[in-house]
Formats: structure tokens, C-alpha cells, sequence
């Protein structure tokens, strides 16, 4: 096959092209960081990536929920401790009453205590979060306790999906805390109205005591179950936080680059398209001018 000079120049134009492409490649990747810059410079890696990145995104959207978990589980914990603060003093009063060595005027001012206990239970059992009424179910924009003192708690469970598969109750019952037959403001009701004197009510303070017994073991068991599902949320914070870590490092191994070998390969090209430089200006055949100089 004969060999002209025109295919000499096209061969190593196209070189020198093809040369320049690479040395292009290796500098976006240096600009980038990232082993590919559009999707058709490896689809492989790109439909890996996609898959991968998306992974992420779902860890840390259970994450932003476990967040909110956090929030409901910590208010209500707060709120059941202030709780039992208020009826274990309610309880006290109860048991310095039923002494029967107090004065009309001092169980007159037991009751005033009493009823501002009773106040601050209530404000506990309205607990607003975020607009947001904790204790009562998932009517959230409804207070439990209205202002006529009607008590309705919503049972139904508040559940947020904190993994794939996986929800936990984020609320606790209002009905199991306040609630009961009678429910604990009645109960405080009772007690008050026999510091004032009620003559209508048969029974003595003795049997008040046993119901704010109730009311405080039932606030006990309720922090008790909650104590056990905020143990569960932590150790699915522990698994997310494990499955973020290596989705991210899955992800950057499928697309960064390794700095060290792609400024290897840049410096690499760089000296192959020198030396292609250098010898396509000796193949080039001098013209006429080139002689009359």
C-alpha cells in the first residue's frame, strides 16, 4: 500500500486530536473530582451512581424522621416527669390531710394548691410541640382537654418510618397517662372538694390517696414503655448512621477519582503529546518556502 504524505498529516492530526481529548479528560477530572462528567462517558458507573446516590438520600430521609421521633419521644418524657412532679406533691398534700390534725383554713389552702396543681396537669396533658398536641393521638390540631375542662384523648398511634419496613410509635396515649375510670382530674376534683368540705362526697381521703396512687403508677408504666422505644430508636440511629457511612464510601469509590493517579496520567499525556508534537513536525514534508529561506 503506497503511503502519501497527506495520510501521514491526517494520522497524526487525528493523534494529536485523540491526544488532546485524553488531556481534556484528565483535567475535567481534576476540576471535577469525579470520574465522569456526563452519563456517556461511562453509563456503567453513571447507573451505578444513580442507584447509590439514591440509597443516600433514603438513609437520610430516616434519618430526618428519627429526628422527629426524637422530638415527640423527648417532649413527652419531659411532660410525663412534670407530670409526676405534680401528682406526687398532689400526693403529699393528700397524705398531711388525711391526718386529720389540720385546721379548716389550712385544708382551705391545700385545696388552692391543689387546684393549681390540677391547672398545671392539665397544661402538661394540652403539651403543644410544634403546633402539635402530643398526648392526643393523631388529632394533633385538637387539645385534649378543652377549655370547659371536657377531657377526650385520641387513641390512635402517631407511627413514623425511621428504615425500610420499620415504624415506631412516636406518641404515648394520653387515655393511659390522664385517662381511666375515673380519670386523674376527676380524681383531683374528689380531693379538693373534700378539703373544701364537700358533705356530699361519702368518701374519705384514704380512697383519694389510692387513686393518685393509680394515676402515678400509670404514668410510671407509661415512661417505662416509652424509656424501652426511645432505647429502640437509638439503636436504629446507630444502624442509619452505619448504613450513611457506607453508602457514602460505595458512592465515592464508583465515582471519585484518585487524585494521585489522575495527575499521574495528566503529566503522562502531557509528555505523549509533546513528544507527538515533536515528531509530527519532522514527518511533515517542508515545502518550497522552507528551501528559500
Amino acid at each position: 500500500m503506497r503511503v502519501t504524505q497527506g495520510m501521514l498529516s491526517n494520522n497524526m492530526l487525528r493523534n494529536l486530536m485523540n491526544s488532546n481529548d485524553k488531556m481534556g479528560k484528565y483535567m475535567d477530572q481534576l476540576n471535577t473530582g469525579k470520574k465522569i462528567t456526563r452519563p456517556s462517558d461511562d453509563p456503567v458507573v453513571a447507573m451505578k451512581g444513580m442507584g447509590y446516590r439514591t440509597e443516600l438520600v433514603k438513609v437520610e430521609q430516616f434519618q430526618r424522621n428519627t429526628n422527629e421521633v426524637h422530638n415527640w419521644m423527648d417532649n413527652t418524657d419531659a411532660a410525663l416527669d412534670k407530670a409526676t412532679s405534680a401528682l406526687q406533691r398532689i400526693r403529699e398534700l393528700a397524705v398531711q390531710a388525711s391526718n386529720g390534725t389540720y385546721s379548716e383554713e389550712e385544708r382551705v389552702n391545700m385545696s388552692e394548691e391543689v387546684k393549681q396543681l390540677k391547672d398545671h396537669l392539665v397544661d402538661i396533658a394540652n403539651t403543644n410541640v410544634n403546633d402539635k398536641y402530643i398526648f392526643n393521638g393523631s388529632q394533633t390540631d385538637t387539645a385534649p382537654v378543652d377549655a370547659e375542662g371536657n377531657v377526650i384523648f385520641d387513641p390512635s398511634e402517631v407511627k413514623i418510618e425511621v428504615s425500610s419496613g420499620t415504624t415506631l410509635k412516636a406518641n404515648v396515649n394520653g387515655d393511659d397517662v390522664f385517662g381511666g375510670d375515673p380519670d386523674i382530674f376527676e380524681v383531683i376534683d374528689k380531693f379538693t372538694a373534700k378539703l373544701d368540705g364537700d358533705e356530699a362526697i361519702d368518701e374519705d381521703i384514704d380512697a383519694s390517696i389510692e387513686e393518685l396512687d393509680t394515676g402515678i403508677n400509670n404514668i410510671i408504666n407509661s415512661r417505662a414503655e416509652l424509656g424501652a422505644r426511645m432505647n429502640r430508636l437509638e439503636l436504629v440511629e446507630n444502624r442509619l448512621g452505619e448504613q450513611e457511612v457506607i453508602a457514602t464510601q460505595t458512592m465515592s469509590q464508583n465515582e471519585d477519582i484518585d487524585y494521585a493517579e489522575a495527575i499521574t496520567q495528566l503529566i503522562t499525556q502531557e509528555s505523549l503529546h509533546r513528544a507527538a508534537l515533536s515528531a509530527g513536525s519532522k514527518i511533515i514534508q517542508p515545502s518550497l518556502v522552507d528551501f528559500l529561506r
